[in-house]
């Protein structure tokens, strides 16, 4: 049982290397210019990647958004669970985010879609309307990269067939981009330093 938990460690630490760091520093300067120009940030995915793409979208409203006079626009779009149900129920699964695209998404905006087989059928639909409309589109995927990679102005494949260590490193280059972006928009990461230590009690 020990080396379950000793392999899974290992495995991480060697799918780090993995990780593509040029589209990373792309994807950051890809937010920074969409939040100069006023634009609008869309993420999406389903199960662990639906809760990472919401965990980010929490990240930009708050964190990296506090303490800024212009703030950063960012929207989740697995977050609003009755319209995901009405245009399941309605439409189609695989039409869950792209149709509330057609309501939002429009040219200077970015589309980040997280797949870890990068096959998922409603993220690859929303991406390609997005692409459709010339609105810039990111994808983080795992695996062989899937449809999503090809799609994707931006492709963040991390070629490893193992989807928990997928999503971990899907969530780590989220916060590595956060970390740059606040760095040049505040000087500084909010989640480090005093005003943290305190918090926590250190």
């Amino acid at each position: 049982m020990n080396q379950d938990i000793q392999n899974y460690f290992k495995n991480a630490r060697e799918a780090i290397d993995q990780i593509p760091l040029t589209k990373v520093f792309e994807l950051a300067d890809t937010i920074l210019k969409v939040y100069q120009e006023g634009g609008t940030i869309y993420s999406m995915g389903n199960g662990g990647s639906g809760a990472t793409a919401s965990h980010v979208a929490g990240d930009y409203v708050k964190g990296a958004s506090f303490g800024l006079d212009k703030r950063i626009r960012f929207m989740c779009l697995n977050d609003n669970i009755p319209a995901l149900m009405a245009i399941s129920n309605d439409i189609s699964y695989d039409a869950i985010f792209e149709e509330q695209l057609k309501n939002f998404a429009k040219k200077g905006d970015l589309v980040i879609g997280l797949s870890g087989s990068g096959n998922s059928k409603n993220v690859v639909n929303a991406l390609q309307w997005a692409k459709d409309q010339s609105i810039m589109t990111a994808a983080l995927t795992g695996y062989r990269g899937g449809q999503c990679t090809a799609i994707a102005d931006i492709s963040i494949h991390i070629p490893v067939s193992d989807m928990e260590i997928v999503e971990d490193l899907h969530m780590m280059v989220f916060h590595a981009v956060k970390r740059r972006i606040t760095n040049v928009l505040l000087g500084h990461n909010p989640g480090m330093g005093a005003v943290y230590d305190q918090r926590i009690g250190m």
